[in-house]
């Protein structure tokens, strides 16, 4: 008789190799250990293969068949969420509330005008709103408490979260034009920022916990949020990388300065969609997906901006004289 391993049984056998014990395991999926060890033994019995090695060993470890077994139980419980979601989706109609986290790399002029258009659209749709930047919206999105996340990099890989890049923004370093570096005209170096005090923005999920970005100062004074941060640089009390969204005004008005500098690194940064593959968004937060989508894929790309702002510092041209 070909064997006929149960959804409990493929969940069981998958939290177990996950997770990394039968102990973690049955707390995770709230059962005695004993059920869970019963569980496992069953579904080896029905496969007549052994899927963990028990003996000389502190924690049960993967056979061969067990390796090859956890991407059969992988894409079968996936296929299962697909199409749970699918069935949510056809039931469901339009939501009562949709909770989206957004992240500050996202241009405030695009935020705004999808959230004015979402209110016209969908008057009876209530509004959870977070901003917030780093590992915020992954976090937001996996412990659900955000539907669907608007957000840069994505921190942390999840066969539960779906992910799409739907824009791009990038972060430029800057200071206020009375600050020491932005008074050196020529490109920096490393050994001109290391002593002067650079503001870095604490992230507040710890999914960046014990790594830090572009952080090249010896010197740094750590914020919880980025309009701290955008704040205190512009006071001249340190200098930092801000997204090009926020300081696109300041740069234009004279209130920040760019730095060259080529050791930090400026690449853009993709902007994605995020949402968990069990929880399909409904219309209200389809739409908004597809509208930040609209307006983030046509944002102007790095080069444009420098080009914009190397214009605006040209000096102007003098009339010709009649």
């Amino acid at each position: 008789m070909l064997p006929n391993p149960t959804l409990d049984q493929l969940q069981v056998f998958l939290t177990v190799a996950e997770t990394g014990s039968f102990s973690a395991a049955s707390r995770a999926l709230n059962r005695a250990q004993s059920v869970v060890s019963y569980t496992i033994a069953n579904l080896e019995a029905q496969l007549e293969v052994p899927l963990f090695e028990r003996s000389g060993a502190r924690q049960p470890k993967l056979t061969e068949a067990g390796k090859a077994m956890l991407e059969d139980a992988r894409r079968i419980l996936g296929d299962l969420q697909v199409m749970r979601a699918r069935v949510k989706s056809l039931r469901e109609g339009l939501e009562a509330e949709v909770s989206v986290a957004i992240s500050v790399m996202v241009p405030s002029r695009a935020m705004v005008a999808v959230l004015h258009e979402f209110r016209e659209r969908f008057p009876s749709v209530s509004l959870n709103l977070n901003v917030g930047e780093l590992g915020m919206v992954m976090d937001l999105v996996l412990s659900g408490k955000a539907s669907i996340g608007i957000g840069g990099a994505v921190l942390k890989q999840d066969d539960s979260i779906i992910t799409e890049r739907i824009g791009h923004s990038f972060m430029l370093p800057v200071a206020a034009p009375n600050h020491p570096l932005a008074r050196i005209d020529r490109p920096l170096t490393l050994g001109d920022v290391r002593e002067e005090v650079q503001l870095v923005v604490t992230d507040a999920s710890g999914l960046t916990k014990g790594r830090d970005f572009n952080v090249l100062s010896y010197k740094k004074w750590r914020v919880s949020d980025i309009a701290t941060k955008h704040q205190l640089i512009k006071a001249g009390l340190g200098w930092g990388g801000l997204p090009a969204s926020i300081m696109h005004d300041d740069l234009r008005s004279g209130a920040l300065v760019h730095l060259d500098l080529d050791a930090y690194e400026q690449g853009e940064y993709p902007i994605y969609s995020v949402r968990q593959l069990a929880n399909p968004p409904g219309p209200a937060a389809s739409w908004m997906i597809d509208a930040f989508r609209a307006r983030l894929s046509h944002c102007p790309n790095q080069a444009a901006f420098h080009a914009e702002m190397a214009e605006l510092q040209q000096p102007a041209t003098p009339l010709a004289a009649e």
